[in-house]
């Protein structure tokens, strides 16, 4: 007589790059970011140019912002970051972006960053409702079991955000 026993394992979920993942409640709708939201978001970048002063990324001018988007669509098609516009119902106009990156499947965890907002945005709730949404998704959706939020050591501005939606200060990166 033999006897099985039945194995229970749990499926991972995977983040589908190329699926066209949509986010949205009654203040924001959260979309993937392609070349036409160029139009929309070029007036926050031209006017805040000091916008991204703590990121990598050159930023503060049309042609900069064209090959942000750019890069950041060649990043999602590699299957390495997935990019969003944020658009603010509220105020019926694009915001800004985020992403999700520096994703692990396997380990089920991932980054929400490169996150920037126009200043108009700022300070709104506007960013809270985008980090619920992307939060919710990931670990409801994707059964993701980590987000990680990183910001640099000088900008208190996000350090207080992350504070806000209940981030918790694990460490400090040394020139990361």
């Amino acid at each position: 007589m033999a006897i099985l026993k039945k194995k229970w394992f749990k499926q991972i979920m995977k983040l589908d790059f190329k699926e066209n993942i949509i986010l949205e409640n009654k203040s924001v709708r959260i979309e993937p970011l392609e070349k036409r939201h160029f139009e929309y978001l070029t007036d926050i970048v031209t006017r805040t140019p000091d916008l991204l002063k703590y990121a990598p990324p050159k930023f503060g001018t049309a042609e900069l912002l064209l090959e942000y988007i750019e890069n950041n669509i060649a990043l999602r098609n590699s299957g390495s970051k997935y990019p969003f516009a944020i658009f603010d119902k509220t105020k019926n106009a694009y915001a800004g972006s985020t992403s999700y990156l520096n994703i692990s499947q396997k380990n089920q965890r991932m980054e929400i960053g490169s996150s920037w907002l126009g200043k108009r945005f700022q300070r709104t709730g506007l960013n809270h409702n985008c980090k619920f949404l992307l939060m919710r998704y990931a670990f409801e959706e994707l059964e993701f079991e980590r987000i990680e939020f990183k910001t640099d050591s000088r900008n208190l501005q996000s350090q207080k955000a992350i504070e806000r939606i209940g981030g918790q200060y694990e460490g400090l990166l040394r020139s990361h």
